[in-house]
């Protein structure tokens, strides 16, 4: 019943971070310890069908809650407390640094892993800061294509598992995004549905080359994701509004610190549940 609320828990704010623009979804699932399962999931989503059907609910209903809170609360919150809310994010992934940082020591060093870094930290920078300014050509009601519709759901998929990226970035880098959130609020069965499969879809395949990644080569892979995370940090605050309560900021900050020490307690004391 714990790794089931946790996981509710985990699905809730997985969904808030892939409706709020620019933090990564993947991120979030490392620094709530699911990551892993999610990519052995995406991966192979049929095999053990029934056991990953059980592991996906709680995380549904997460998601689901969130996307309801999204519409009605969250986004006002994003439009008028944005300095703050990007602290927490910020104190939610520095917060995680060590652990990765413990993973990808467990394996040898090796010096190419820097260049790794420092390629994985420039593509996380850039895709931050490119969410300024971007996506003003927007699709709307009148110009839609369902066609570009999916090819977008494609790319948010694709991007959705590598670390750093974010899905909601995607949508607005393709100026999608305020209209896929107009059609969640509208019930539009036909876009969310059309958005929803080429998302899993694009997810699936994308899932394999990750994972095929993490085990050949999974020195580098760790050492990739810890630019990521550096590089989501410095794309965050450089693109973070003038206005706003630097106080409330750093409240904010070490609230999300906290928060991000709490999942790695919880991620483990849940596990070690599991397994015993």
């Amino acid at each position: 019943m714990k790794s089931f609320l946790y996981r509710i828990l985990c699905g809730f704010c997985l969904g808030v971070s892939v409706f709020a623009p620019g933090i990564s979804g993947s991120i979030m699932a490392i620094i709530m310890g699911i990551y892993d399962k999610l990519l052995d999931i995406a991966s192979n989503p049929f095999k053990n069908f029934k056991k990953n059907f059980k592991f996906l609910l709680p995380l549904g209903i997460g998601a689901l809650i969130s996307l309801i809170l999204f519409i009605l609360v969250f986004s006002y919150l994003f439009e008028t407390y944005e300095k703050a809310v990007f602290m927490l994010f910020i104190g939610l992934i520095v917060g995680n640094l060590p652990m990765v940082y413990k993973e990808a020591r467990k394996s040898k060093f090796r010096w190419y892993y820097i260049l790794g870094t420092i390629a994985a930290f420039t593509v996380a920078l850039i895709v931050g800061i490119m969410g300024e300014g971007v996506g003003e050509t927007q699709v709307t009601q009148e110009n839609a294509s369902l066609i570009y519709i999916a090819l977008s759901g494609a790319l948010a998929g694709f991007a959705s598992l590598i670390p750093g990226m974010s899905v909601s970035l995607i949508l607005i880098v393709m100026g999608v995004y305020d209209y896929l959130i107009a059609a969640a609020k509208a019930l539009d069965i036909v876009t969310i549905a059309v958005v929803g499969v080429a998302f899993v879809l694009s997810m699936v395949l994308s899932s394999k080359l990750i994972k095929f990644v993490f085990a050949k080569f999974n020195g580098m892979a760790h050492f990739m994701v810890m630019g990521f995370l550096i590089g989501s940090v410095c794309g965050i605050f450089f693109t973070l509004p003038e206005t706003g309560s630097n106080l409330a900021g750093v409240i904010m900050l070490v609230i999300g610190l906290a928060i991000s020490l709490l999942f790695v307690y919880l991620g483990k004391k849940v596990n070690i549940d599991e397994k015993g």
